[in-house]
């Protein structure tokens, strides 16, 4: 059987904006052996220290809800439509009112610049370079205004206590720094039990061991390339963004209270953070149809699917099962979709089941590890080029054409 949901209109093709045949983009030879996402995920793993690797590419407890992010895809296959003429198609997509050239952006991800030398101004700035929307994170290591700066079309993600006292200033830091986009995640009440950073040597925060120096020393392309350069360029990391003011330095032992009580986050701060912040608000992290009613009521602009990539609730189902029942109670604002993306069939996938745009994490930051920007450029350009192509297998010249009639429950 197919995906439930109405069928959505094919918009027919303008023999005036047939393209001609699209060329590849240019790769630097140092690239030509990355040849998908998961090629970056590899090298990855050879480069960083292993309690770094742990981190970014661990989940949490059992790693079911991690899994289960890949398993929502495998249970749908594609019905494809043969005997249409795509050479019109494109990877273009739009959201808030602003026009990207590829359906998909990079999400926020905490320590960025623990992995990768200025890992934030690298996602941000080609994230402006191939036109597509980038998130920073609370747990950026880079000033929120540098972000700015390298990509004013940035958004900013908060990780916020219910405190007002805290809540009020930081949105007015955000606000004068530029960010027209407010994302409030909404699913870290309390830190999650992350097994693997204890097992693998990672803590928050850093501790100096004979382990720590060991990894680093075992991995010099790292240890030189991102964290003696980064102690040389910019002194500590620290936390930079979690408040109005600066943070702790990341081996601070007053981290965990600089964070806050987030557990006491509730809906009037949300109504509070609508209030002061003019601009665009989202919430990040959500999984439940009601909840999506009740900030569509305090009103929110639109909201992000996911169970935040398998690091918080193990047991949490990937968002992909619960897109089309959000998207139902959505009222036509953005569903955006976030968590297991690897292939431009995933992307496309998430777009069959009603996603406005969908977000891509990992890859990205090990691209950034690796290779720095040109790196995330090249993952970019791989995952564009994967959706321009099976756009046409699957009969197909836009995103917007995408629907439930396209799929196949497989399993």
């Amino acid at each position: 059987m197919t995906a439930e949901g109405p069928a959505q209109s094919r918009a027919p093709v303008n023999p005036g904006t047939l393209s001609q045949k699209r060329a590849a983009p240019p790769v630097p030879p140092n690239l030509r052996g990355f040849l998908s996402l998961q090629d970056f995920e590899k090298a990855a793993a050879r480069h960083l220290p292993r309690m770094l690797h742990g981190y970014l590419a661990g989940g949490v407890e059992t790693d079911w809800s991690l899994a289960d992010n890949r398993r929502a895809f495998a249970e749908w296959g594609f019905i494809p439509r043969v005997l249409v003429d795509a050479r019109a198609r494109t990877t273009a997509a739009s959201l808030f009112g602003r026009d990207y050239a590829a359906p998909f952006g990079i999400p926020p991800m905490g320590s960025s610049a623990l992995l990768a030398y200025r890992g934030d101004i690298v996602l941000a700035q080609a994230a402006r370079a191939k036109n597509i929307p980038f998130i920073m994170s609370a747990s950026s290591l880079i000033r929120l205004e540098e972000i700015a700066k390298a990509n004013p079309d940035a958004w900013y993600q908060a990780y916020l206590p219910g405190e007002p006292a805290r809540i009020e200033p930081l949105v007015d830091r955000v606000i004068a720094a530029g960010f027209k986009t407010f994302v409030l995640t909404v699913d870290v009440q309390v830190s999650s039990n992350r097994e693997n950073n204890i097992r693998n040597g990672y803590t928050i925060p850093l501790k100096p061991t004979f382990r720590l120096f060991w990894q680093g020393a075992t991995h010099p392309r790292w240890a030189f390339g991102t964290w003696f350069r980064t102690l040389r360029n910019h002194g500590m990391p620290h936390f930079e963004n979690m408040d109005a003011g600066r943070g702790p330095p990341i081996l601070s032992r007053d981290l965990e209270r600089a964070f806050g009580a987030r557990d006491g986050l509730s809906w009037p701060h949300l109504e509070l953070i609508r209030r002061r912040f003019p601009g665009k608000l989202l919430i990040k992290g959500v999984l439940h149809p009601d909840d999506v009613v009740r900030a569509k009521e305090i009103g929110v602009d639109g909201f992000m699917v996911s169970n935040h990539g398998g690091r918080q609730l193990d047991g949490a189902v990937s968002g992909l099962r619960m897109l089309p029942e959000i998207v139902k109670v959505a009222g036509g604002l953005p569903v955006i979709y976030d968590g297991g993306v690897r292939r431009g069939t995933d992307v496309m996938k998430a777009y069959c089941l009603g996603a406005s745009f969908v977000f891509v994490g990992r890859p990205m930051l090990c691209a950034a590890a690796v290779r720095g920007q040109p790196g995330v450029e090249r993952a970019i350009d791989l995952l564009q080029e994967e959706i321009h192509r099976d756009l046409a297998l699957i009969g197909a010249n836009s995103m917007q054409e995408l629907g439930p009639e396209f799929l196949m429950r497989v399993g």
